[in-house]
């Protein structure tokens, strides 16, 4: 799977352009997902330049690596890409509805195939957020 993450807000604090603090687990995440589960991962940032490698040589001092950086694949051209969205199975990113999950949930989600729960039929009675956490709901 290919699977698209952003930096700023994600992987770290949001407290662009400087380097935020670590956000739990985010790493050892994708790391897992990467070595144990082989998915691609992708770093899809609005960071350039200097900025962007930054972001790089902090991911990479953790031990991270990604298959490719706001690219489909390591050796697309600039000159190739028809936009900026990159091609991804899922994407990571802090500014998704209803915000960023634990990662340990990214991690449940994606490992087990469940990535969403279907929203609920009914009025709007039914939409209420559910009082059960994500994985007490996923092993009734």
């Amino acid at each position: 799977m290919i699977i698209a993450c952003d930096f700023d807000g994600t992987i770290v604090t949001h407290e662009y352009p400087r380097i935020g603090k670590p956000i739990p687990f985010a790493i050892q995440t994708l790391k897992k997902l990467q070595e144990e589960d082989h998915h691609q991962v992708i770093l899809w940032t609005v960071r350039e330049g200097a900025l962007l490698q930054e972001a790089l040589d902090y991911c990479k001092s953790k031990g991270l690596e990604f298959y490719a950086v706001n690219s489909n694949y390591p050796e697309e051209k600039e000159e190739e890409r028809t936009n900026r969205k990159v091609v991804a199975d899922i994407y990571i990113d802090d500014r998704n509805l209803g915000g960023l999950p634990d990662w340990g949930v990214i991690y449940n989600m994606i490992h087990t195939g469940h990535p969403f729960e279907p929203a609920p039929q009914g009025n709007m009675e039914d939409l209420r957020p559910q009082k059960k956490g994500f994985l007490a709901r996923l092993f009734d």
